[in-house]
């Protein structure tokens, strides 16, 4: 066999230029993600002084993890109310971050002491731990791996019971990278996503990262005239699966929303 002669400058210089322009042909040509907005079903009281940062729904219940230091707090609510039935309060210097529901235990992420804490659900008692080297913003569950964000475009995938890394996805749109990757949610094969600071909510093919939709929640916070504090932002989202239907709240919003996502009218 004739031996292999290295590539000269030129010809390196071109198969570069090749890749490159056969992978922003690969994004230009991915298809457009989806337009959707939400068709509000009804809304309930929520606590205006929860910073919202996590939240999820079981069994009738919500469960929220709200930040701050020295305002932390993991917390049981009444949907229908918007009263904390039960409520675990976080020591500074933790400020609370997502939340997700891993059989019977609650784990909660803190943005910057790179700890999660591990809670058990029907005490609110400590069960344990784990430690990480990221910043924790969101988390969910998918019945396999926990899915968690850092505000950049990356969403690590990790083992529920150790929180090892078995993984790593960009989240892309129309090929370019997502950040301020915020609050998540685990919907079969998608995650929903707040992006922080905007009124949008990602839908993101979780194989791939790539966003196949986007939700225009705006709508929302016309609903709310008084909401006037630049930290008030969408932030939350919950999915109940046995009405197909989502609870959307924000950081000290008023109001708990239950939503689905549609595409607009003629779209």
């Amino acid at each position: 066999m004739a031996p292999v002669r290295p590539l000269s400058r030129f010809r390196r210089s071109a198969a570069l230029a090749l890749s490159t322009a056969i992978l922003l042909g690969l994004g230009a040509c991915a298809p457009a993600p989806q337009q959707l907005t939400v068709d509000v079903l009804a809304s309930y009281p929520h606590d205006p002084g929860a910073f919202t940062e996590g939240l999820l729904y079981a069994d009738g219940l919500l469960y929220e993890s709200t930040g701050l230091v020295g305002s932390s707090s993991l917390r049981e609510v009444d949907p229908d109310t918007g009263a904390v039935i039960r409520q675990r309060d976080l020591p500074a210097p933790y400020f609370g971050e997502g939340l997700a529901l891993v059989g019977q235990r609650l784990i909660q992420l803190t943005w910057r002491s790179h700890v999660a804490f591990v809670w058990d659900r029907s005490t609110f008692n400590p069960l344990g731990r784990f430690h990480f080297d990221t910043e924790g913003w969101g988390l969910c569950f998918d019945g396999t791996s926990l899915y968690q964000s850092d505000g950049s475009a990356t969403i690590y995938r990790r083992d529920p019971d150790t929180f090892a890394l078995q993984g790593t996805l960009t989240v892309r749109r129309s090929g370019e990278p997502v950040k301020n990757i915020n609050e998540l949610e685990c919907v079969g094969d998608s995650i929903y996503a707040n992006v922080w600071l905007t009124d949008q909510i990602l839908r993101i093919d979780k194989a791939s990262g790539r966003v196949t939709g986007v939700v225009d929640a705006s709508g929302l916070r016309r609903r709310m005239p008084g909401l006037a504090n630049p930290d008030a932002v969408l932030n939350g989202i919950a999915f109940d699966a046995a009405r197909q239907r989502f609870f959307v709240t924000g950081k000290l919003w008023p109001k708990m929303f239950v939503v689905r996502f549609t595409a607009p009218s003629g779209g």
